[in-house]
């Protein structure tokens, strides 16, 4: 079948309601002709859900069962709804409004206020900084530039979540928010802010929603005026709706339920900005008798990387974790995820870029390769690595390194300090140029110990963290090195790295890379801290982090690479792990559970291996894939129990067939392979095996130990297994 993801090419108009079906599995099919009452479609990444969606609305219309101004179709961004749009016309439904939550209620506010209010629209304010700037001088609270934009932030998350300015401190603690500024001041500066909206008449994009809530609720004529218009509903990413948006969302569906709702709780990780997957999970016991649709035939992505996605989640905890979708690549096989250590972060880098230059000479566009990362501030060692092979390269969701604000600002203080020589009165009785740069960046609020909490001012500590590193680099590399030699060698790789970009490998963070996708994809710096983040404290956090590194996955089509480094810089000790969420599916490594916080997770560490994997009938250093699984290499002979292998491919093939799911997503053949060699005779060496995880063991493992054992599987079924 052609991806439902990867193109999405249409005939320029269908010529009937039928020809709108073409081309759709059995589970899309269901959801495009699923047109009355409540429906909830639970789509999995690369499961084709805006196919299904747009095929829905268009077989609607084209059915003559739906006219196409009675239906609003919803999603999160413009670029979203503009595709939807696209695909409508094509599929001949035009004249069906798809638009983002703020666009749809903007013009209906513009549209009734002078009914309902009187007089002119107040204006929209585009950007809060300025205002918010304002607010905080006249509350005497000085907020910096990095600090404006997270207290930003939290009056955003605070006006989503139906908060006022006096409630902020206590709804900011039940929600375990990592404040920028103290509760108190975020409030204060929070209730200036309105003030200073209201004295000018002007309003922003929460408000928009806040205002339309607040007229449909009063005005019952205006609400049934825009429930005439509007009769029939869909939802698309509703695993990140806000409780101000599900507001709105009730008031235009009324008492009625023609609403259809897409999402997955597994891809939940904007919960920071006010999303909560809490209304799509409940969906069914809202609606008892909701139409449910599964969407798990991955179009996008191989097998290999389907299995690695499904192992994720396979040993995820929480809420979220019980209704995650278990994937079915419908791809033909292709290479194994490649795991790397490296010793150090530039090594990290350097190899991550000739794998990168490897691909693109073997015919991989770069445009269709991702570099992906945790914050914004691991893209430097990319930058400049990718530069250094010859690369070209794109960022996404970021300035430039050496462009970025306080990048800018550190450079020039070093840069005036250099000059200054030795009259700057910083650099008395300084003298090791790693020392010298910390000195002149902290006069510029710069501080040893990073920030609490995320945002901006974490990211701006991190990039000129990134800067203090490559100061403290640059003089071991170089003993003797000034600042004037450092500020030299800041040009240098400025110029170097403004190279054309157009077909550029994209480097982007992995939140910016949501609803993305590409051939290849490096995952880099997967080591505890970093994935999961330091500051991911509470298990539901670290559940979300878990659920980040998911969406990274799922964003490869055919190529994946994971990687990390020990340390930080060369020679540095090794200290730093690989991340928690890989072990029990790298290769050579156990299953930790699902312990999530850091208690649980110093527990599971005593158990991890360490250092290469060698083969056990040879001894030599284990690389591939495929090698790794049966602990030996491919050309060493092979101890295994033929005969039990031929029991273990007749059970898979039963329990393929009766799960109606390939054989593989059972177990792989060189998982059985591994197994008939191992003969495990208990749960503890069955589950050492790579590629049984915590959830096969579960399932499968009544029935694969028996058959070790000599004995037929127990006739219970695999699910109660």
């Amino acid at each position: 079948m052609t991806s439902a993801t990867h193109s999405p090419s249409f005939p320029a108009v269908a010529d009937s309601a039928d020809a709108v079906l073409l081309g759709l599995d059995p589970e899309q099919r269901e959801v495009a002709t699923t047109l009355r009452g409540p429906v909830c479609v639970l789509a999995g990444a690369g499961t084709g859900k805006t196919r299904a969606i747009t095929h829905r609305i268009a077989y609607g219309v084209r059915s003559g069962q739906l006219m196409p101004a009675s239906v609003l179709a919803v999603t999160f961004t413009n670029r979203a709804a503009g595709e939807m749009r696209g695909r409508l016309r094509g599929l001949g439904a035009g004249g069906v409004q798809a638009r983002t939550f703020h666009s749809a209620a903007l013009r209906q506010l513009q549209y009734f206020w002078p009914r309902a209010v009187g007089g002119d629209v107040p204006r929209l304010l585009e950007r809060k900084v300025q205002f918010v700037a304002e607010a905080g001088a006249r509350c005497r609270v000085r907020l910096d530039r990095n600090e404006l934009r997270d207290v930003t932030g939290e009056i955003e998350w605070a006006k989503v979540t139906q908060t006022v300015p006096a409630d902020y401190p206590a709804a900011a603690l039940k929600a375990g928010r990592e404040t920028p500024r103290d509760p108190a001041e975020i409030a204060q500066v929070y209730g200036m802010y309105e003030q200073l909206k209201r004295d000018r008449g002007m309003i922003d994009f929460e408000d928009v929603l806040l205002l339309t809530v607040g007229i449909l609720q009063d005005r019952h004529d205006i609400a049934e005026q825009i429930r005439t218009q509007y009769q029939h509903f869909v939802v698309d990413e509703y695993q990140d709706v806000s409780p101000l948006q599900q507001r709105l969302l009730d008031l235009w569906l009324g008492e009625r339920d023609s609403l259809c709702v897409v999402g997955d709780a597994s891809q939940t990780i904007y919960s920071f900005t006010g999303a909560t997957p809490d209304h799509l999970l409940n969906f069914r016991t809202r609606y008892p008798r909701a139409t449910v649709v599964k969407l798990v035939r991955d179009y996008r992505s191989t097998p290999q990387v389907v299995h690695l996605a499904n192992g994720l989640l396979n040993q995820a905890g929480g809420r979220v974790a019980e209704h995650r979708l278990e994937l079915v690549s419908q791809r033909e096989a292709g290479p194994e995820p490649v795991y790397a250590e490296y010793p150090d972060e530039p090594a990290e880098a350097e190899g991550v870029a000739r794998r990168i230059r490897d691909l693109v000479a073997a015919g991989v566009p770069a445009g269709e390769i991702a570099v992906l990362y945790r914050i914004n501030a691991q893209s430097e060692v990319y930058e400049q690595a990718l530069a250094d092979a010859g690369v070209p390269y794109q960022l996404r969701g970021a300035e430039r390194f050496f462009e970025r604000n306080e990048v800018q600002k550190a450079i020039l203080a070093l840069r005036g300090a250099a000059r200054s020589g030795g009259n700057d009165p910083l650099l008395d009785d300084v003298v090791e140029l790693g020392s010298q740069v910390r000195a002149v960046l902290s006069s510029t609020g710069w501080a040893a110990q990073p920030p609490a909490g995320s945002g901006a001012v974490r990211d701006q500590w991190e990039s000129v963290a990134a800067l203090v590193r490559l100061a403290e680099d640059f003089a071991r590399a170089r003993p003797g090195a000034t600042l004037a030699d450092l500020t030299v060698e800041l040009d240098e790789r400025k110029a170097a790295q403004h190279a054309p970009t157009v077909q550029g490998v994209t480097l982007a963070s992995l939140h910016a890379a949501k609803g993305l996708e590409w051939d290849a994809v490096f995952l880099v710096g997967l080591t505890d801290g970093m994935m999961p983040i330091t500051y991911a404290k509470t298990d539901e956090q670290v559940e979300e982090e878990r659920r980040l590194l998911y969406v990274g996955v799922t964003r490869a089509r055919l190529h994946l690479n994971l990687s990390w480094a020990l340390s930080r810089a060369p020679g540095g000790r090794p200290s730093r792990r690989p991340s928690r969420f890989l072990s029990g599916l790298r290769p050579g490594s156990a299953a930790r559970g699902a312990g999530k916080g850091p208690a649980a997770e110093g527990g599971a560490r005593k158990r991890g291996r360490r250092g290469p994997v060698l083969c056990r009938v040879c001894g030599r250093t284990l690389t591939e894939a495929g090698e790794l699984k049966l602990m030996r290499c491919e050309d060493c002979p092979s101890d295994m129990d033929e005969g039990l292998y031929e029991r273990l491919r007749e059970w898979r093939a039963a329990q393929s067939q009766d799960q109606g799911v390939p054989a593989y997503c059972v177990f792989t053949d060189k998982t059985l392979m591994a197994i008939a060699e191992a003969a495990p005779g208990e749960p503890g060496e069955l589950s050492m095996i790579s590629g049984v995880g915590g959830r096969k063991l579960d399932r499968y493992g009544v029935d694969v130990l028996a058959i070790c054992a000599g004995q037929e599987p127990g006739s219970q079924d695999a699910d109660d297994a």
